[in-house]
């Protein structure tokens, strides 16, 4: 069994696989589909031990995310942060609804995300907004169900604490 700190790389190897799920490559006709796993997994651990994942896990995970993507630095950095900060703010009150009810709030988190990411590169004069943009939203809200459940398990598992 590994040491207490072992917790933070559970935590990690899962912020790490949500990020090779983020770029891994998919179908074009499905690109516009990719749930937000990332977002998902920030905001669960957030939810789950909001003193070991926080808004600096999101931001530094973000970072990491507008470099494997090439993208504006900060962009996804402000937006994973963003996120992660509401759902830690009302961590107490998520928690207690039942699994479709957080995968309604995850799925304005993710809008709330999505609209931040436009917004921020927007102001660079990057973006252009198309409605296939916002479809991951509801992706993510679907797979949010089983994301809770495997990283529950795995948190249960390992005794993540």
């Amino acid at each position: 069994m590994l040491q207490p700190a072992s917790g933070r790389v559970w935590i990690w190897f899962s912020v790490m696989l949500a990020l090779s799920l983020s770029i891994m490559p998919l179908p074009h006709q499905f690109e516009p589909f990719r749930p937000d796993w990332l977002a998902m997994v920030l905001i669960y651990w957030a939810l789950a031990l909001p003193h070991r994942a926080n808004v600096g896990t999101a931001w530094v995970a973000g970072l990491l995310l507008d470099v494997l993507l090439g993208s504006t630095l900060g962009v996804r950095a402000m937006a994973m942060a963003i996120t992660t900060y509401l759902a830690a703010f009302q961590f107490q009150k998520i928690r207690n609804f039942s699994l479709w009810q957080q995968a309604f709030i995850i799925g304005l988190l993710s809008l709330v995300g999505k609209l931040t990411i436009f917004w921020a590169e927007h102001l660079f004069g990057r973006a252009s907004l198309n409605l296939a943009y916002f479809w991951s939203t509801l992706s993510t809200m679907l797979i949010w169900p089983w994301v809770f459940l495997v990283l529950r398990k795995v948190r249960r598992r390992f005794n993540i604490k």
